[in-house]
């Protein structure tokens, strides 16, 4: 039994597909082949890291309209 050394699989996704995957996600609407499509072409780090900005934002967004109405 030979364990064949293959390369790491590179996922090349643009910036704005991951923005836009992520911003669907928080809406929770994402249709089942758009997800698929995701999944293969989105690199897992870029995602993680464009999901807390998004939380992030989302918080202080939050808190600034808190903020403002009170």
């Amino acid at each position: 039994m030979q364990e064949s050394a293959q390369p790491p699989l590179q996922r090349k996704g643009s910036l704005g597909r991951t923005v836009r995957a992520v911003a669907w996600s928080l809406v929770g609407l994402r249709k089942g082949s758009e997800y698929q499509q995701d999944i293969e072409k989105l690199n897992p780090l870029h995602l993680i890291a464009v999901g807390l900005f998004a939380v992030f934002l989302l918080v202080v967004g939050l808190i600034v309209l808190v903020k403002w109405v009170v």
